[in-house]
């Protein structure tokens, strides 16, 4: 079996996404800019350790020589992603990332897709508990809804819970996003700015509704399915909500909040804290189609949905190019494939 390698390997998401790795079985290079760290991230393995920063194009490169496919988790996106994505489309890797953040995800799209087709690689960013079920769970809903929909609302509703240092840190660094103020929506066949909303409440989904009934409060939230979900459904509008009384959590972070953080939330903490993305499809005609997907721990199961993809384009032949999670996997059958791991979704339409 080729070896995976794990950009950002001694940080929090990275040492998840390496265990997650050798339970599997799969020999594992951990990447990344200080030895030190990533020795002691590879303390009882025989992982092989490459130290390459993102400053340095070259030794990047020559880090996922030899790779099948690179898993990046370093953190920000926004500040350190392309460098990493640009190497190993260079090295001939496959590439999957666990960004969330919008204009980064976006970026990747636009200046990767030709290069990483010439390369005859498969560039797969957002393979995260949001971006990952939230675009997969959007197509089964519109292939649900069997029509062009009027309007796609995509709702993050996890409750507020542990972060990690990183994702203060990512929320720092998207502060004019994540704090309302930019943003895209999808509108008449183009992406435009401005992160607006027209719901203002979601009905509670059948699944992860953990005894909540009614409607919950939501608020525009630039989350990375405005940007994926439109390359492979049929929508005039694409819009992307989260639970009201989380969003200005990620606008309210300050750099001493950040540093002040564990690198992780424990594991008491990340087994009872639950993730659910929404989908609500409305076609033309007001018939009506809902999707969610839910788990605990999201952590856990950004590190399980990252390496799942990983090792579905190793072993496949997926088209090169950078591509939404629905355009590459079998929605169904990739959310099946976390299902073992407790995480559970359902797809119900009008009739």
């Amino acid at each position: 079996m080729r070896k995976i390698a794990v950009y950002g390997a001694s940080g929090f998401t990275g040492r998840l996404v390496v265990a997650e790795l050798a339970r599997r079985g799969v020999p594992v290079v951990l990447v990344g800019r200080d030895e030190a760290r990533l020795r002691r991230a590879a303390e009882g393995s025989d992982a092989e350790v490459r130290v390459a920063g993102v400053g340095d194009r070259a030794a990047l490169a020559a880090a996922f020589d030899g790779c099948a496919a690179v898993v990046n988790c370093v953190a920000p996106f926004e500040s350190f992603g392309e460098p990493v994505v640009r190497a190993a489309v260079a090295a001939g890797c496959h590439y999957v990332d666990t960004t969330g953040e919008q204009s980064y995800l976006k970026r990747v799209f636009d200046a990767f897709s030709e290069s990483a087709r010439k390369a005859g690689v498969t560039v797969v960013p957002a393979l995260a508990d949001d971006g990952g079920p939230g675009d997969l769970i959007a197509h089964l809903t519109a292939e649900a809804l069997g029509e062009e929909a009027e309007s796609l609302t995509i709702a993050d509703l996890r409750l507020p819970g542990g972060v990690s240092r990183g994702t203060a840190r990512t929320a720092l660094a998207n502060r004019r996003l994540w704090g309302g103020q930019g943003g895209l929506h999808w509108a008449d066949g183009a992406w435009r700015e401005g992160t607006v909303a027209r719901a203002e409440t979601v009905p509670v989904p059948e699944v992860g509704a953990d005894g909540e009934t009614g409607e919950l409060k939501v608020a525009p939230f630039a989350l990375p399915g405005v940007v994926t979900v439109p390359r492979h459904v049929r929508a005039r509008r694409v819009e992307t909500v989260m639970r009201a009384e989380v969003v200005p959590l990620f606008g309210g972070v300050t750099e001493e909040f950040a540093a002040a953080l564990p690198e992780g939330p424990d594991p008491a903490a990340r087994a009872v804290a639950r993730w659910l993305m929404a989908v609500y499809a409305v076609g033309g005609d007001g018939r009506w189609a809902r999707g969610a997907v839910t788990g605990t721990d999201g952590y856990g199961l950004t590190a399980v949905i990252a390496v799942e993809g990983a090792l579905r384009l190793v072993a496949g032949e997926p088209a090169p190019g950078v591509l939404a999670p629905a355009q590459v996997f079998e929605p169904a059958d990739f959310l099946a494939a976390l299902e073992p791991h407790g995480v559970r979704w359902s797809v119900r339409a009008e009739g």
